[in-house]
């Protein structure tokens, strides 16, 4: 289950933009350019444009012709001359978040924490996900899309599915018409990392290319219906042009069980590793030696449980085109090649796509922003 990891980047100090543009539209500020969004066009805004689900939206609206503007919490990793618009998502700042979703038709919200990470907590994620609904709706945001979970509900026993539940009562209860999508486990590679954005097959790819023996736990019997990222991402945008608020199963058009998958990937990938049943209890400790030794969150024992219990599984029909076992079929040569470590890559990044600079770590230019709802007059707004 991949949703898109959380966190907050204090906000950079907002001026007055620059009067000059340059030719290709853009507007110009120190150390860097904001795009300006052409008259006529629509601005939408998805948070995480540069993560997983969050980029496929972001290209989705790029290729239908619409503005993107990204709300997130590492915007030194924005791509050099990146399209994208891009700024701070700082809950702690609920005025600005408003000042930033202000002029957007559409909120694409992909903010979400897998696991519990320092200061990341899933507690701390529902309540930032109403701050920024609340937000969006005092900015006068027309339709907020949400991508959910399959099966969320506040009265799950498992806490990923009770916040994910919780959140979607906040946005209910926002007044702002919604949308919501409920994927359980994403595959497709992306422009940056290929198939290893995948990380939940691909991971499973690394361990069987390893490891002589790769254990399933209770014979891995449970059904999961996995939808392609850029399935997700077209039902997103289809669903932020539908009337009235709804609530749809993103799933893919294959139901397989997990073993089925993990022996697609094993034949994909040319793998000779033994894949055997174990006692479902022994699953979640076996994975935190893992993960130890990997220093990584190879699997929580709440995603191993869930998953046995159905809940990545739905009888709804499917929303997605793209096939699992094609798909594996066709990357077996890319899968697990690489492990894909979790923590590194969204709580200890170490290089930033694109950059001239080789990749390091860069500061986020100061940008030159107007907001109309708070200072449209020509005021400028004081740095926190």
């Amino acid at each position: 289950m991949q949703p898109s990891p959380g966190g907050t980047t204090p906000r950079t100090p907002r001026g007055m933009p620059d009067e000059k543009a340059n030719v290709s539209g853009t507007q110009s500020s120190p150390g860097g350019t904001t795009p300006r969004t052409p008259r006529g066009m629509r601005t939408d805004v998805v948070t995480g444009a540069f993560g997983y689900s969050g980029a496929a939206i972001a290209r989705e609206l790029a290729a239908a012709g619409h503005q993107v503007r990204t709300l997130t919490g590492h915007p030194d990793r924005a791509p050099a001359g990146t399209d994208i618009d891009v700024r701070p998502m700082d809950f702690s700042d609920p005025d600005g978040l408003t000042c930033d979703l202000t002029g957007a038709h559409t909120l694409y919200c992909t903010y979400w924490v897998r696991f519990a990470h320092g200061e990341s907590t899933r507690q701390l994620s529902v309540t930032n996900s109403g701050i920024l609904f609340d937000a969006a709706a005092r900015a006068g945001v027309q339709r907020i899309v949400y991508v959910s979970i399959l099966h969320a509900d506040p009265a799950s026993r498992y806490p990923y599915f009770s916040g994910k539940g919780e959140v979607e009562r906040h946005l209910a209860a926002s007044g702002v018409p919604y949308a919501i999508a409920r994927p359980a486990i994403l595959f497709g590679e992306s422009a940056d990392r290929g198939a290893a954005a995948s990380i939940l097959l691909n991971n499973i790819a690394w361990l069987l290319r390893h490891l002589p023996a790769f254990a399933l736990g209770g014979g891995g019997g449970y059904k999961i219906r996995p939808i392609h990222v850029e399935d997700l991402a077209r039902l997103c945008v289809d669903l932020a042009a539908r009337p009235g608020n709804v609530t749809v199963d993103a799933v893919g058009p294959e139901s397989v069980t997990f073993k089925e998958m993990v022996m697609a990937i094993r034949a994909a990938t040319g793998s000779r590793c033994v894949v055997m049943p174990a006692p479902g209890w022994l699953i979640p400790p076996a994975s935190a030696i893992l993960g130890a030794l990997l220093r990584d969150v190879l699997l929580t024992a709440e995603e191993y449980q869930a998953m046995a219990a159905g809940l990545a599984d739905s009888s709804a029909a499917a929303t997605g085109q793209l096939s699992l076992t094609e798909w594996i079929a066709a990357h077996g040569g890319e899968l697990g090649r690489t492990y894909a470590n979790e923590l590194e890559r969204h709580y200890h990044p170490a290089r930033v796509t694109g950059a001239p600079d080789g990749g390091r770590r860069r500061a986020l230019p100061a940008r030159c922003r107007r907001c109309p709802a708070r200072w449209g007059t020509g005021a400028r707004r004081s740095p926190r």
